[in-house]
């Protein structure tokens, strides 16, 4: 689950604990709303330990030079094939 997938069960989660007053029976959606709210919280912080991980900053390496390439000469006589 990403972060705005965290953020939808943080916000749902509010909703139906602080903005609705339904009454269902054998439901307690105050509850679920917490529920919500604490597996969006937990999501977040899994996110954001995994996101530290994926930052992780690799030092540029030195290129690698094909010093062949800069010396051969193909003309199409010298390789043997123009023989």
């Amino acid at each position: 689950m990403g972060l705005g997938g965290c953020i939808i069960l943080i916000a749902v989660g509010a909703i139906l604990t602080f903005a609705t007053d339904w009454d269902m029976q054998g439901v307690n959606l105050d509850l679920v709303g917490i529920i919500l709210i604490i597996v969006g919280l937990i999501g977040v912080a899994t996110f954001s330990s995994v996101a530290k991980r994926r930052r992780v900053v690799v030092p540029p390496t030195t290129p690698v030079i094909d010093e062949e390439r800069h010396h051969s000469r193909r003309d199409g006589y010298s390789d043997g094939y123009g023989i």
